[in-house]
């Protein structure tokens, strides 16, 4: 069983914690990574682009000239795709680009961003955020005495709104509950940072 340094925010190690290696320790699945990625970034989209058919355009329905005789093409309405202002054909529509990901191969996903984050080192335990202070300032130096200096990811078990509140203004920090991250969220960022108590609750989660 692989195990891992518990920090304070002194960056001091206070203990260790077992890791399951049914999460931590299986193989990393790049094909699943790719496709939870992919179904993430897609359901971000908000699908709202549209253009307008022939039927929506303004314009008159009514026959510009007779059908023959007057050596021209012939035409039905201006409204038609041919003409300036008319119609567009195939143009985008409004669509939903979600693409559900059944929820074994989510977690199986899951399991394997965390395993390919405690391979490379950038899975980080600290024992709990207890903050003075909602200030940005004092948290980021916290975060640069534990030598975390971009795209760090913070996960949580429980509700911190002194931790919420210093995190917020900070660019490369994200702050998540443990059971709302995803593989994106692990695989985006350069420092994972679990409390003890959120990376337990979502270890048990996601060995049952």
């Amino acid at each position: 069983m692989a195990t891992v340094d518990v920090k304070n925010l002194n960056n001091e190690v206070v203990g260790k914690l077992d890791l399951a290696d049914a999460v931590f320790a299986g193989p990393i699945n790049e094909g699943l990574l790719h496709l939870a990625v992919k179904q993430y970034l897609a359901s971000l989209r908000s699908g709202t682009h549209n253009t307008k058919t022939r039927a929506e355009v303004s314009g008159s329905g009514r026959k510009p000239w007779r059908q023959k005789g007057t050596g021209r093409a012939r035409v039905g309405e201006i409204r038609n795709p041919l003409w300036r202002k008319g119609g567009t054909v195939f143009g985008p529509r409004p669509r939903n680009y979600e693409a559900p990901l059944p929820k074994k191969m989510f977690r199986a996903a899951l399991k394997s961003a965390l395993a390919m984050k405690f391979k490379e080192n950038q899975l980080n335990i600290v024992e709990a955020f207890t903050l003075d202070s909602h200030k940005t300032k004092p948290f980021s130096e916290v975060l640069a005495k534990l030598g975390f200096d971009r795209k760090v990811l913070l996960i949580d078990h429980q509700e911190n709104p002194n931790l919420w509140l210093a995190a917020r203004n900070l660019s490369d920090v994200q702050l998540l509950p443990n059971l709302q991250v995803t593989p994106y969220h692990l695989l985006n960022a350069t420092h994972v940072v679990f409390t003890k108590a959120a990376i337990e609750a979502l270890q048990e989660v996601l060995t049952k």
